[in-house]
C-alpha cells in the first residue's frame, strides 16, 4: 500500500471548517481510547487568533488523519498546560509568565492521530512540521504535555522534561490511570536539544517550508507534501501584554 499525505499549516481562526474536522477527529480518537475528561479538549480555541494548526490530510480521500496545534501565550487565554495542571501546581503560571515576557512562549498541544494510521509515522511528521513552522511565529520557548508512551518521540525531537513541576515532572493526567510529563523545548529557535537526524529535517522544513519528501518509518515509505507557510500571523508584543491573572 502506498501512503500519500499533505501536511499543511494554517491559523485556526481563518479555517473554521478545517478546525471542525480537527476537533471531530481528535474527539473520535480520545473516545476510541476511552478518554473523555481531557480538560483542554474543548472548542474555544478556534476563536483564539494566536492558535496555529498543522494537519495531515490523506491526499486520496481528503480525510484529515491527524493534527497538532501551537497556542502562543497572550496574557489573556491560559495555555492548555496551565488549565491542565494549574490546580496541582500553581507555579506553572509563573513559569509561563516568565517565558512570555522573555522572548515569548508557545505550547504544542492537541496532537492526535487516527487509529488507522498510527503505524505510519504521522505523529513525527506532524511534530517536525509544527516545530519547523514555529519560527514564523517569533517566540523562543515551546512547552507542552506528553504521555509516557510518546516520551521517546518527543525527546528525540528536542523536548525535555521539566522536573521542577509536579512530582519531578510527572502529573496524573488526564486521570489517575495515566502519568503525563511537562516538557519543553528550551529554545525553539536553535532546536539544540533535538537529535541530529530530527534537527536536520526540521531545519530543512524551516528553510524550505514547501517541499515534497519521502519519509520512512519502520520500513514503510510515505510520500508527504509539506506546505508550512502561515498566510496570516497575529503579532504579539511580549513585553506589553498583561500577565495571566492566574499567575500574577
Amino acid at each position: 500500500m502506498e501512503y500519500n499525505y499533505k501536511v499543511f499549516a494554517f491559523r485556526a481562526v481563518d479555517e473554521p471548517e478545517l478546525c471542525s474536522q480537527y476537533i471531530a477527529g481528535h474527539v473520535k480518537v480520545l473516545t476510541d481510547y476511552g478518554i473523555t475528561n481531557i480538560t483542554t479538549n474543548n472548542n474555544e480555541w478556534i476563536k483564539n487568533p494566536h492558535i496555529y494548526c498543522v494537519v495531515a490530510q490523506d491526499i486520496n480521500s481528503k480525510t484529515i488523519v491527524g493534527g497538532v496545534r501551537i497556542q502562543i501565550a497572550d496574557g489573556i487565554h491560559p495555555l492548555p498546560v496551565e488549565e491542565a495542571i494549574g490546580k496541582m501546581d500553581s507555579s506553572i503560571h509563573e513559569k509561563v509568565n516568565y517565558y512570555a515576557l522573555n522572548g515569548g512562549i508557545g505550547e504544542s498541544c492537541g496532537l492526535w492521530i487516527a487509529k488507522n494510521v498510527k503505524n505510519v509515522g504521522i505523529s513525527r511528521y506532524l511534530m517536525w512540521a509544527s516545530i519547523s513552522s514555529a519560527i514564523q511565529l517569533k517566540f523562543n520557548t515551546m512547552l507542552g504535555i506528553c504521555a509516557g508512551y510518546t516520551l521517546k518521540l518527543f525527546g528525540e525531537i528536542g523536548f525535555v522534561i521539566d522536573n521542577s513541576l509536579g512530582n519531578n515532572g510527572d502529573f496524573p493526567y488526564p486521570n489517575s490511570n495515566y502519568i503525563a510529563h511537562v516538557i519543553g523545548i528550551l529554545n525553539a529557535i536553535t532546536l539544540e536539544t533535538a537529535n541530529l537526524f530530527d534537527k536536520e529535517i526540521m531545519l530543512s522544513l524551516r528553510n524550505n517550508p514547501i517541499q515534497k519528501r519521502v519519509e520512512t518509518n519502520k520500513g514503510l515509505n510515505t510520500k508527504v507534501s509539506y506546505n508550512l507557510i502561515y498566510k496570516n500571523i497575529s503579532q504579539l508584543n511580549y513585553n506589553s501584554f498583561p500577565l495571566n491573572q492566574k499567575g500574577s
